[in-house]
């Protein structure tokens, strides 16, 4: 299966999506985010915006913050990605 790494890939793109509704979801700001994972609110917006890439360690502590487990938030992505 080829990969396409561009942070700007559809599939990248599902991601972003994916975060931000989790994080919407869980009711949290930018900031309220930010100060859970300690870290900044302009690294959280970097994240979301798709100009910083984010590692599985760092996806891990977003889900918490955002009251899901990791699975939970690789099954939402999977539903949104297009098989192949």
């Amino acid at each position: 299966i080829a990969m396409d790494k561009s942070i700007h890939s559809a599939q990248y793109k599902a991601f972003l999506k994916v975060l931000r509704q989790a994080r919407h979801r869980a009711g949290l700001t930018q900031i309220d985010l930010a100060m859970l994972i300690g870290e900044t609110q302009s690294f959280v917006s970097k994240c979301e915006r798709g100009e910083r890439r984010i590692d599985v360690i760092e996806l891990r502590a977003f889900c918490r913050a955002f009251g899901i487990s990791l699975k939970a938030f690789e099954g939402e992505l999977e539903r949104r990605l297009p098989r192949g």
